[in-house]
């Protein structure tokens, strides 16, 4: 399971800290490296390569400061050098990697500055070392965290209600009947439409249940009796230290829950 967003800014803000002040790129750049990916939880020698041997378009040979095959390429520079020139540094090294080792997305930094660049997208992010804080959410693929799609669409479909009506058999096997059972259904529903819809922040509860359940479904029970509690009680009635993922539904005021 991936680390929780509140630990992981516990570390960016450490790791801002640690590495404030630091400039030379050939001192330090690993350890700055293995510093970063430790802030979303993982360690950076199982994921990626320092130094990896590449031959560009010009058939020399070039080296990646850091690659994640298939993943994200680092380049990085001493400060204050120009992060655009890195950048074309970075493109210069396609054409030696196999299709497999192409990454999605190219960082570039100079201790003091990153830009990352989402390449399947055709997003840029720049910010200051200064700014991480606000900024390691766009590193959630690093971090474990899928990143959701949302479309347009029809909530409630012939589809969906083919999937509730299989659903309804399965709770009234395992024990739940009549005004319960009814009930519990309303529930569910209005949290599928609520994700979908704009009700809830989206995509929270589709996210809730992929990170906190297990893949056989067997707690999936204890989780949705957890999100209906707190749907039902005010944010200011809640524990301080409820898990965050929870704490982010709001209080629905109604009878529902």
């Amino acid at each position: 399971m991936p680390l929780s967003w509140n630990e992981i800014k516990n570390r960016a803000i450490a790791f801002t800290q640690e590495w404030q002040n630091e400039t030379s790129e050939n001192a330090e750049a690993k350890s700055f490296w293995d510093s970063f990916f430790d802030v979303f939880g993982v360690s950076r020698r199982r994921v990626a390569t320092f130094e990896k041997v590449v031959k560009k378009l010009d058939n020399k040979q070039g080296f990646i400061d850091l690659l994640w095959k298939g993943v994200i390429l680092v380049e990085h520079k001493s400060k204050g050098k120009n992060l655009e020139k890195a950048y074309q540094q970075a493109m210069d090294y396609f054409p030696g990697l196999k299709e497999y080792e192409l990454p999605k997305y190219i960082l570039i930094s100079d201790f003091a500055r990153f830009k990352l660049y989402d390449l399947e997208n055709d997003i840029n992010h720049e910010f200051l070392l200064t700014e991480f804080i606000n900024n390691f959410h766009l590193f959630d693929f690093i971090a474990g965290y899928k990143k959701r799609e949302y479309k347009d669409s029809d909530p409630v479909n012939i589809q969906a209600a083919e999937l509730m009506g299989e659903l309804h058999d399965r709770l009234k096997e395992i024990g739940y009947e009549g005004h319960q059972l009814e009930v519990y259904l309303v529930r569910l529903l209005f949290c599928l439409f609520a994700d979908d819809t704009g009700i809830f922040n989206q995509g929270i509860f589709h996210e809730y249940i992929d990170l906190h359940t297990k893949e056989d479904g067997s707690d999936l029970a204890i989780h949705l009796d957890s999100i209906f509690q707190i749907l039902n009680k005010p944010e200011d009635k809640r524990l301080k230290n409820l898990d965050e993922h929870l704490a982010q539904f709001p209080y629905v005021n109604g009878k529902l829950f």
